[in-house]
């Protein structure tokens, strides 16, 4: 294995896994696997690029340490030389972390000393300019994201956010250095006084200028996009190399859970159940125990063929409501236990496409799929839409599952993905 990534999230994960899987042309990308956790058995010598994902966005500082440390030993096991720390796009995390103390864990058992940031995902809107996060040219604070019910994004100066969580100097290497290309960035690294560095990038042409920059570094932050460039340093896949593992497709039953409160989400849900059955499930009855996992079942079940949805969702008000009741965590924990067990029931009974939107929802029903099947490895295939790529789970009788950012796809996504992992195109 060659690069090594450490994903604070399941859907963040499966972005950048993507990311390395493509590459550019004319090199493409790596060979690459997703992991629900970290594993406890070596990887497949194959592997290029190892991604494992975590649940560490939102978990409290010292766990969040302590599993991506976790992560980064078994990485550095199988043979990696260069590891990313991936979290989100919109810099998803609070004044206090997770992101400043978790790169800091990670650079100091690296003793790496000049580590880059970069969230920029130009593909999906995120750029960033002299240090400030936009999304789709908004401020990030002005995006919706300030309204987010765990991570609030409320300032778009990322270098003065990422300062608020940790001890060590932060810098920047803004947009007319980066425009002179990859030499001109190697050497404002070099020369940066400041031991964490932001990253300004507002194309992919900027991304790929910084992966050649970085090229050497033991220790990069940042989105799925920072990972575009790092393929082609490696030059070791081709695609005939990787002939005998593309995706062919997966019929059989299948089952969209979401539990994505984003706005994007909320109308890819209105778009589906114009034309596709969907079950709203109401918290209260979750936290009273109305709601069960054979009330999914039965719903799935009943509308067996047409691909039917189950959604627990709303607006910022609904949720602050909400969590205001039942409490955040009481609630996060009963919507992670329902989709889990209902995703490892659909699993047993036969289902073979999944697909999952919001991190969280992810990170349950993923973990819930791996231990049933008893498989830890994700196979990467074609992507349905930026960012987000169909997984293949299982060797003797796999799955196919996508897992969407919760921000991430486009209005029809639920039904463009079941194709896709039918048709395998």
């Amino acid at each position: 294995m060659k690069i090594g990534v450490i994903a604070d999230d399941f859907t963040g994960a499966s972005d950048i896994a993507n990311t390395l899987a493509k590459g550019v042309e004319p090199e493409g990308g790596l060979r690459t696997a997703q992991f629900p956790g970290v594993p406890n058995i070596p990887a497949d010598e194959e592997i290029e690029a190892g991604v494992i994902s975590l649940k560490s966005r939102t978990a409290p500082v010292a766990e969040a340490i302590a599993d991506s440390l976790s992560a980064l030993r078994w990485l550095a096991d199988q043979g990696c030389q260069q590891f990313i720390f991936k979290y989100c796009s919109t810099f998803d995390s609070t004044t206090e972390g997770n992101i400043g103390p978790v790169a800091e864990a990670l650079a100091d058992e690296l003793d790496a000393q000049k580590v880059v940031f970069c969230p920029a995902f130009p593909t999906t809107g995120r750029t960033v300019y002299h240090g400030h996060l936009f999304v789709l040219g908004k401020l990030l604070h002005e995006s919706g994201m300030e309204n987010h019910p765990l991570t609030p994004m409320t300032d778009a100066n990322i270098k003065r956010w990422l300062q608020r969580q940790t001890e060590e100097a932060v810098g920047l290497v803004p947009n007319d250095t980066v425009k002179q290309g990859s030499k001109a960035i190697a050497a404002a690294l070099r020369n940066a006084e400041e031991r964490f560095v932001i990253g300004d990038a507002i194309s992919d042409e900027d991304l790929l200028a910084w992966g050649e920059a970085l090229k050497d570094a033991k220790l990069i932050t940042g989105g799925s996009g920072i990972a575009l460039g790092l393929p082609r340093n490696l030059l070791v896949s081709t695609s005939s190399e990787r002939a005998d593992n593309v995706f062919k497709g997966i019929n059989g039953p299948a089952a969209i859970l979401a539990g994505s409160c984003s706005g994007a989400t909320r109308g890819q849900i209105e778009t589906h159940a114009k034309s596709h059955p969907t079950l709203a499930i109401e918290v209260p009855g979750v936290m009273s125990g109305d709601v069960t996992t054979q009330t999914l079942l039965d719903f799935f079940e009943m509308h067996s063929g047409q691909a039917p949805l189950a959604y627990s969702s709303g607006s910022p008000n609904d949720v602050r409501a909400i969590q205001c009741q039942f409490g955040q965590e009481a609630v996060a924990e009963k919507l992670d236990a329902l989709f889990a067990n209902a995703a490892k029931a659909l699993v047993q009974k036969g289902y073979r496409r999944l697909v999952v939107a919001g991190g969280e929802t992810s990170g349950a029903v993923s973990q819930a799929v791996s231990e049933t099947l008893g498989s830890p490895a994700m196979s990467i295939g074609p992507e349905i839409d930026p960012g987000v790529p169909v997984l293949s789970v299982g060797k003797t009788e796999p799955i196919a599952m996508a897992l969407k950012s919760g921000n991430f796809g486009a209005p029809d996504f639920f039904a463009k993905a079941l194709r896709m992992m039918e048709t395998g195109k």
